[in-house]
């Protein structure tokens, strides 16, 4: 959310002139756009900006700026905190930060605009340009949340749960397509309980719009919670062929006591009964999720509930945090925390069981042909081990693309080209799946190219 946010930034500067640069001491103008969900993110954000200070000293007509959820959260307290900072602006105040840049720079004065708007408006989003290499995007559906889990500041910073209407939604994805976007991910808080506050269209009825956009190849969706998944959700991911066979759906926990706590208004056996129907509607489907360890009153017994639910869903991947408190969230007021050399032996044992099913998954794809969209050339290998294990060829290119079920796979273009990243990002191809790792597969192009779409790029095909 927060990566469409700073599109949604730079889309409302760039009638100002202002263009990005990748270099601080360039700019004129420097937003920090935070997130709040983790004391981790916060601190980061933080640390940023007090390396700012001295930029500023030395170039005093710079404005400096910081939006999001810290912002929202902290409020004027940041600019107290720190000197050199010009604006404080919240989650819903985007769209006012072109007036506020324009006055900080007529006036040198300092500002705050966290003001929560009660709905989206359509005021809030802008269309703005899409560069001549995304060939995926993101796009808002909705805005806030109405679920008050007791560890979460997001009804606090982001404000009450509020949908924009579909055919705004609709508008925006068919310009990214138009610009040559191939897919879209759509975003909320939670997805699931989309339009039902403003008896707009269900969630999966959303998605059979989305569906019907000529151009777009590909669908997917974040976040869900798992007491609003539906029926016909569930049933979206076979009926919709756009629709991309990943779900991510987090637990959170294992343990009853602990998500009754966690105010999450499900229990272990709706959960697995969620996944058990998900399953046998889309057998195929790829299904991640998120974990937090060491929630205050977590017991020994809790943790190894979570684990046992680990080891009964098998997940794809996970997502696993230590608990934090954070300002606002009903949680920091409990008593029963647990320390913090426990939180940390905790997640790795976590970690440490998700990472057998993932790779168990990921080699269980080999021998097998997956149809992917090449996101561009690939990033160097993350774990220097698995690199050890399959060295790159000396000779080609290397590409990496995701699965509908979002593996990532790289593969090799063995004949050399001069077209840069273009020549295969955004093209969709089959690949014969040869190899597996711990978080990626390797695979081998089938076929010649046969002909071109999206950017520039040719298509493959088995």
């Amino acid at each position: 959310m927060n990566v469409y946010d700073s599109g949604q930034i730079q889309n409302r500067l760039a009638p100002l002139g202002y263009a990005p640069t990748g270099d601080p001491a360039d700019a004129d103008v420097i937003i920090v756009n935070t997130c709040a969900i983790r004391a981790k993110a916060e601190q980061k954000a933080f640390s940023f900006l007090g390396r700012m200070a001295a930029l500023k000293q030395h170039k005093p007509e710079l404005i400096i700026g910081i939006g999001g959820c810290v912002a929202q959260q902290e409020g004027q307290k940041i600019l107290s905190r720190m000197p050199h900072v010009d604006l404080v602006f919240g989650t819903h105040a985007i769209r006012r930060l072109p007036q506020l840049i324009r006055r900080i720079a007529a006036t040198r004065c300092r500002l705050v605009d966290v003001k929560l708007a009660p709905a989206i408006t359509p005021d809030d989003f802008t269309l703005g340009a899409v560069a001549s290499s995304d060939i995926s995007a993101f796009v808002t559906i909705m805005r806030g949340c109405d679920n008050f889990c007791a560890y979460c500041v997001v009804p606090h910073v982001r404000g009450r749960e509020s949908s924009r209407p579909p055919e705004e939604i609709i508008s925006e994805i068919r310009h990214l397509v138009a610009h040559g976007v191939r897919e879209v991910t759509l975003l909320g808080q939670n997805v699931n309980s989309y339009g039902q506050k403003e008896g707009l269209c269900s969630f999966d009825q959303l998605l059979a719009k989305v569906n019907a956009i000529e151009g777009l190849e590909r669908i997917r969706f974040t976040t869900s919670h798992p007491k609003d998944l539906s029926t016909d959700l569930m049933q979206a991911f076979v009926r919709l062929e756009k629709l991309c066979p990943h779900i991510h759906l987090p637990v959170q926990s294992g343990s009853d006591a602990v998500l009754k706590m966690m105010n999450r208004r499900y229990d272990r056996r709706h959960y697995l009964e969620k996944v058990a129907r998900l399953r046998s509607i889309c057998p195929h489907i790829a299904l991640t999720s998120d974990v937090i360890v060491g929630f205050p009153g977590e017991s020994e017994a809790d943790f190894e509930a979570t684990l046992n639910l680990l080891r009964q869903v098998a997940f794809d991947g996970l997502f696993a945090f230590i608990y934090s408190d954070r300002p606002d969230a009903p949680a920091a007021r409990f008593s029963g925390k647990i320390e913090e050399s426990i939180k940390k032996e905790r997640l790795q044992k976590v970690l440490a069981c998700q990472e057998a099913f993932t790779l168990q998954k990921n080699q269980s794809m080999v021998g097998s042909i997956q149809r992917i969209l090449v996101d561009g050339l690939s990033k160097h290998l993350s774990d220097e081990t698995e690199e050890r294990q399959f060295p790159v060829p000396l000779a080609g290119t290397q590409w990496s693309g995701r699965t509908g079920t979002n593996k990532i796979v790289h593969f090799i273009q063995e004949a050399p080209h001069d077209a840069g990243n273009q020549l295969l990002t955004g093209c969709i191809l089959e690949l014969m799946i040869d190899k597996a790792m711990a978080h990626s597969l390797w695979g081998r192009m089938l076929s010649p190219p046969i002909g071109s779409s999206g950017k520039g790029a040719q298509t493959y095909a088995a």
